[in-house]
């Protein structure tokens, strides 16, 4: 992007998301296609179907935050609510709320072999 572009800033091509304890990251697009995935090795004796809805979780999860991103940015060079609806960005609310659900739906905890007392 220029610096012609809205807001006159240049907007980022890659986005961040990692697990709630850091051992698994990863870098996407805007649209949460990924580009580079660093996964600890403690995490890989996971079942791979955890891991790879893991993994799928926090592409969405960077992906809804881009979209945050974007809105603020149009939103500052002037679109209105309506135009911003029209393009299908997500609200705070609505990233909040993904979040949230997500995080249930997936287990986001640390496996261990430790069992809680």
């Amino acid at each position: 992007m220029s610096a012609d572009s809205p807001g006159g800033l240049e907007f980022p091509t890659e986005f961040t998301a990692h697990s709630l304890t850091g051992s698994i990251r990863i870098r996407t697009t805007e649209t949460g296609l990924p580009v580079a995935v660093s996964v600890e090795p403690g995490e890989l004796r996971r079942d791979p179907d955890a891991l790879a809805g893991e993994l799928l979780r926090l592409c969405r999860q960077s992906a809804a935050r881009a979209g945050l991103a974007r809105r603020k940015q149009l939103q500052e060079a002037g679109f209105t609510s309506e135009m911003l609806k029209l393009a299908g960005l997500p609200t705070e609310e609505q990233v909040a709320r993904q979040e949230l659900v997500q995080e249930q739906e997936y287990e986001t905890e640390p496996e261990s072999w430790l069992r809680s007392v």
